[in-house]
């Protein structure tokens, strides 16, 4: 059974909205509220991950072909709060000046805008942790900013397996993060996202 708390978080996300594309920083919207960024490799699920946690089909762009978020998407909850689509790392059919360009701006967001409250970074739960997953950790921890892991596509692993993956990323990080197994798929482990994610955002509302 669905508490309170849970229902509150997901009735404030299912109201996200497209607001803009930012091909820069300068282009963003004014950061007048706080703003919640999902980050990920362009394999582990992070547009469907942001689907299933504002419970709407379409809300980011979802594709078979990986790399597909080459811009950074804002999503406005009413005039409350935010959520940010970053763009997908790591994808390595993309060409180099691509990538290294995604890079500098998935930094500068990071790095300089002051609206940011946390980062959701979405990983394969069968491959979690890979070298940019980290550096995006260490770009948190120097900020110094709150984290979520979700640990997408646990459907994909026995119950065992995907309770040993939770644990080995819990010990490898050692309390840098709150970590969730989740699979977008089949909505295992949403709702605890949600309340993670919406207390981070507005800690005072649910």
């Amino acid at each position: 059974m669905i508490d309170d708390r849970t229902e509150s978080a997901s009735r404030l996300l299912a109201r996200a909205q497209f607001e803009c594309s930012a091909a820069a920083l300068r282009q963003a919207p004014e950061p007048d509220r706080p703003e919640i960024a999902f980050a990920g490799r362009s394999n582990a699920g992070k547009s469907s991950v942001i689907n299933a946690v504002t419970r709407q089909k379409s809300l980011a762009r979802t594709s078979k072909t990986p790399g597909r978020t080459q811009l950074l998407n804002f999503f406005q909850l009413e005039d409350t709060a935010r959520l940010v689509d970053l763009p997908g790392y790591g994808f390595a059919k993309a060409p180099e000046s691509v990538r290294r360009e995604w890079h500098r701006m998935i930094e500068a967001y990071l790095q300089n805008r002051d609206a940011l409250v946390g980062l959701v970074i979405i990983m394969d739960s069968r491959r979690p942790l890979t070298e940019t997953d980290v550096q995006m950790l260490n770009w948190c921890a120097a900020r110094p900013l709150p984290c979520i892991i979700l640990l997408n596509k646990a459907d994909k692993l026995s119950k065992g397996a995907a309770a040993s993956a939770r644990q080995g990323v819990i010990r490898a990080i050692d309390g840098a993060a709150t970590v969730l197994s989740v699979s977008a798929r089949t909505g295992t482990g949403i709702d605890a996202a949600k309340l993670a994610v919406v207390d981070l955002l507005l800690p005072q509302t649910v």
